[in-house]
């Protein structure tokens, strides 16, 4: 049997989704393949026999398992016992690290996104960042799961990674300091009339945590209740049937998701049930480059099905399905079993969702250290009858007397458009 799941959890928390069993095909044409395994038995004999020390079979073995994984993608690779045992403890939602996602680039990590509140967030690493050292080891060359290793270890125990950001001359050094990691998937807030709903990845609990929030969050609006953001930026995925029922909770009808195999037989199309959280009024989703697979199949499903307007930037683009295949008593291998497809029949593999408005984040502040000119700066200005009320003008001239949390721009940007359109929604059924 296989766990499926659609997000780049690599090394942080692997989701389990729907079970299906893999095929085993016997085809006359593989007999060469097969042959060729006299071949590495043959490399294997000479190795141990004859190199300038002593090997450890076993260790050789699941070293060529992990080179012929290494060579389909970068998401297919080889779990030894320990990490199979550590990757079923972590669906619980719960474990020890730094809290980032990450794949594998050009030989080094990259991140794809950090968890929000966990070291590797509050250390400041981003979407987009390239890892290149551990503690002044040099990531070339190690596998994604060595380099998962490197990062995981005891509470409170501190690493040093080198990171390279695009947009930046030089790579520079981020001290992160391990710690538990609870997933809390689902946040949510009122934003005026608006619901928000922040979801960070896609865990066993998401879709309970979604139906809970938009419940709580309906109940004290009541009438005043117009729309819905669901913010999906810096999401790099996590279980497939989570995605599916997310998709599901703001869609009446119609396919959500499409997965597609090597074999016809392989195909799964998953349709929404009637039901809509969200009640008909109008739903934006807020995407970025750290919003990836499982993000993405929501994105997909609510835009081409015109249910959501999707507002930010281009997302990460991983439309691929990967499977946990245990390995009796060795382990198991994760590998790539199908793409996904959007109900478009748009695979968005290596492209990422395109966003029907782009709206850049940028940072919205007060300038700081600047004061504006007043009349008491005016030489021979008459002195004000009222000292303190000439004292608190003074104050009040100046700028940033509390530094103010930055804007949300693209948030801010769609609650606009939302509430714009939830008034001519209301003018229309008038």
């Amino acid at each position: 049997m296989m766990k499926r799941w659609a997000g780049v959890r690599t090394g942080v928390l692997l989701t389990a989704g729907a079970l299906l069993a893999l095929p085993v095909v016997a085809r006359a044409a593989d007999d060469g393949i097969y042959r060729q395994l006299n071949l590495f038995g043959d490399v294997l004999e000479q190795i141990r026999a004859g190199y300038v020390e002593e090997v450890n079979g076993p260790e050789l073995i699941q070293a060529a398992i992990t080179g012929m994984l290494r060579s389909l993608d970068p998401h297919s690779s080889y779990m030894p016992p320990k990490a199979y045992n550590e990757m079923r403890e972590q669906i619980k939602g719960e474990f020890g690290g730094l809290g980032i996602e990450v794949t594998m680039e050009n030989g080094v990590v990259k991140v794809v996104s950090p968890i929000d509140d966990t070291p590797a967030a509050r250390a400041g690493l981003q979407a987009g960042d390239y890892i290149t050292h551990f503690d002044y080891t040099p990531v070339m060359g190690m596998s994604l799961t060595d380099a998962v290793k490197k990062m995981r270890g005891p509470v409170n125990s501190e690493i040093r990674l080198t990171v390279a950001r695009p947009g930046q001359e030089k790579p520079f050094d981020v001290k992160v300091v391990r710690d538990v990691i609870r997933v809390q998937s689902v946040r949510s807030r009122l934003e005026g009339d608006m619901i928000y709903v922040r979801i960070t990845s896609f865990t066993e609990q998401t879709n309970g945590g979604l139906e809970a929030a938009m419940a709580k969050q309906k109940a004290e609006l009541g009438s005043r209740f117009k729309g819905v953001v669901l913010d999906l930026r810096n999401n790099p995925g996590g279980a497939l049937d989570q995605a599916i029922a997310v998709s599901d909770g703001f869609l009446n009808q119609g396919e959500i998701v499409s997965t597609r195999g090597r074999r016809p037989e392989e195909t799964h199309r998953y349709n929404a049930k009637k039901g809509d959280l969200a009640e008909g009024l109008p739903v934006a989703i807020l995407i970025n480059g750290g919003s990836a697979s499982a993000s993405e199949i929501v994105a997909g499903a609510l835009q081409d099905h015109q249910r959501a307007l999707i507002i930010g930037t281009k997302s990460f683009g991983k439309g691929s399905v990967q499977s946990i295949i245990p390995l009796q008593g060795h382990g198991a291998i994760r590998l790539t079993t199908a793409r996904y497809y959007t109900p478009s029949g748009t695979s968005i593999q290596a492209k990422g969702i395109a966003p029907d408005v782009l709206v850049e984040q940028v940072r919205v502040e007060a300038p700081k250290n600047v004061r504006r000119r007043s009349e008491a700066d005016l030489p021979k200005h008459l002195e004000a009858e009222d000292q303190k009320a000439a004292a608190k003008s003074a104050e009040d001239a100046g700028i940033d007397k509390k530094a103010e949390k930055p804007r949300d721009y693209q948030l801010s940007y769609a609650l606009d458009l939302l509430r714009g359109m939830a008034l001519l929604q209301y003018r229309n059924s008038e």
